[in-house]
């Protein structure tokens, strides 16, 4: 067995969990893809595959390999598509990375309609609103927001977003409605703590800056979320996290006539390597999507 098959055998059991699974994938017998991984794990002098009884899993030397072995991979499939002009199928795996709000909200509803198109495509969603890192994670594409601090990153910026103070009707009923940034400072904020806490709102030709604090500090913004409906304070956040709840009532915008730095999307792709065609058709695909969304300007 040549060098890629071996690699690409080894990729295929990590994906799939077991030799017998890779080797329906492969379509071979599953004593073919036991001997490739054992003969690939000799040759590199290193054990690459732990087993056990709950299934088969990658040593921390495995998950290294199969990082890099699955971009060899997928850019010898985008040779061949590029050769046999097919540009248009996609097909393998596409493990893409997003923040759980945002993904549950704007990408996996529409998500249905981009596998309809691509019954050949397997797809991995990785929800986490951390930045994770891309190589070690095997992501082709990572949907971020807000502004990139790595300027090594490739990167497409994909929409921009409002970003705005809002609260429930029910908690500024109780705490009364600012109609100055100041008077933030005197309301029960929610905080994202991944984002920082001092705002400047501008108003015209006015420049007012905001610290703005809460007993209430969340690492996801599932957590903010969840706390601005039940009550609890008002929040700065993109409107794409409130998107449905801003148009059905149930939280209001406040301080409308006052602007805040709006919010960018992008499609990260891993550095070193061009994105593969999967990435780069997803990453349209959103674009698509979030030009009709709340919240884009």
């Amino acid at each position: 067995m040549d060098k890629y098959q071996s690699m690409l055998t080894f990729v295929r059991v990590v994906e799939t969990g077991s030799f017998s699974a890779a080797a329906r994938v492969l379509g071979v017998g599953q004593p073919a893809v036991s001997k490739a991984v054992a003969q690939l794990e000799k040759a590199l002098n290193v054990r690459l595959i732990v087993r056990s009884t709950h299934g088969l899993r990658p040593t921390e030397a495995g998950q290294r390999y199969y990082a890099r072995a699955r971009v060899a991979v997928e850019e010898a499939d985008e040779a061949e598509i590029a050769a046999r002009d097919e540009g248009e199928s996609l097909s393998g795996r596409l493990r893409l990375s997003a923040a759980t709000t945002f993904a549950r909200l704007h990408i996996v509803p529409h998500l249905p309609r981009f596998m309809a198109a691509h019954p050949d495509l397997d797809v991995d969603v990785i929800l986490d609103d951390r930045f994770i890192d891309l190589m070690q994670e095997g992501i082709d594409l990572s949907l971020r927001m807000g502004t990139l601090a790595d300027s090594s990153l490739v990167a497409q910026k994909l929409a921009t977003g409002r970003r705005s103070v809002v609260a429930t009707p029910a908690y500024l009923e109780r705490a009364g409605v600012p109609t100055r940034p100041e008077e933030l400072t005197q309301h029960e904020a929610v905080v994202y703590s991944q984002l920082p806490d001092a705002w400047v709102f501008k108003n015209a030709d006015e420049e007012v800056p905001v610290v703005v604090r809460g007993r209430a500090r969340f690492s996801a913004a599932e957590g903010l979320r969840a706390a601005v409906l039940a009550d609890m304070g008002l929040a700065v956040t993109s409107d794409w996290m409130f998107a449905d709840k801003l148009i059905d009532g149930s939280v209001r915008r406040v301080l409308a006539d006052w602007s805040l730095p709006p919010i960018d999307l992008w499609a990260v792709f891993p550095s070193g390597r061009m994105a593969s065609a999967k990435a780069r058709a997803f990453a349209s695909f959103v674009q698509g999507v979030m030009a009709a969304a709340p919240g884009v300007s």
